[in-house]
C-alpha cells in the first residue's frame, strides 16, 4: 500500500567543505512536496566555506567546526545530530575522512557523492587522474559510506563522456551538473520513491 502524501520527511544533515553547490541542489530537492528529506543541519569543517551562506538564505542551522582534534569534534557533531534528530547524513564535498566509530554510529545512514565512476578513482584529484590515464568516460557515484574510503555500496552512477580537449576544469563542471541531478535521484531511490 502506498503511504499517504502527508508522510513525515526525514531529518537530514549535509556536510560540506566548500562552495556547497550540491548542498544547494539538495535543499531545492528537499523543498519539493514528494521529497523524502528535510534538511535541518549543515555541518562544515571550514568556517569560511561559501556553502554556509545557504544556511542563512534557507534558514537552516549551520555549524562550522574546527577540526584540530577529530575525536573531540566528532563527539560535538554527534551531539548536534542527536539534538536535531537527524536520521540521514549526506556528505557533499566534505573533505574530511570520518572515523570508523562515527560511521558505525550511523551505519547505513551516511551517503556520499564522489566525482568518478567508483570503484575507479577513489580519493582526491579524480579529474586529473582520469584525464592523464586517457579514460573515455568518467562520471559520478552516490554510495553508502563505509569505513573504507569510497568503498561503500553503490546506489546510483551517471556516466559522462570525456571530450578530446577536456581539461580538469571542464570535466569538473560537466560532472558537477550531473551530480546535482544524481544525488536527489539516489535519495529517492533509497526511500523507494
Amino acid at each position: 500500500m502506498v503511504q499517504s502524501i502527508g508522510l513525515k520527511k526525514i531529518n537530514t544533515a549535509v556536510f560540506i567543505s566548500g562552495t556547497g553547490s550540491n548542498l544547494k541542489s539538495l535543499i531545492q530537492f528537499s523543498k519539493k512536496k514528494n521529497s523524502p528529506i528535510s534538511i535541518e543541519l549543515i555541518i562544515s569543517d571550514n568556517s569560511k566555506a561559501k556553502g554556509l551562506k545557504y544556511g542563512k538564505i534557507f534558514k537552516i542551522s549551520s555549524k562550522p567546526f574546527n577540526y584540530k582534534n577529530k575525536l573531540i569534534v566528532e563527539k560535538k557533531i554527534i551531539s548536534e545530530i542527536k539534538n536535531k534528530k537527524i536520521k540521514l547524513i549526506c556528505l557533499a564535498g566534505f573533505m574530511r575522512i570520518l572515523s570508523k566509530n562515527f560511521i558505525k554510529s550511523f551505519k547505513g545512514k551516511i551517503l556520499n557523492i564522489h566525482p568518478s565512476l567508483l570503484p575507479k578513482y577513489k580519493g582526491l584529484q579524480t579529474h586529473e587522474r582520469v584525464i592523464s590515464n586517457g579514460e573515455k568516460y568518467s562520471g559520478c557515484t552516490v554510495h553508502f559510506v563505509s569505513p573504507r574510503l569510497d568503498s561503500g555500496k553503490i546506489i546510483l552512477q551517471k556516466k559522462v563522456k570525456i571530450s578530446k580537449n577536456e581539461t580538469n576544469k571542464s570535466l569538473k563542471k560537466k560532472i558537477l551538473i550531473e551530480e546535482h541531478k544524481l544525488y536527489p535521484k539516489a535519495i529517492s531511490k533509497i526511500f523507494n520513491l
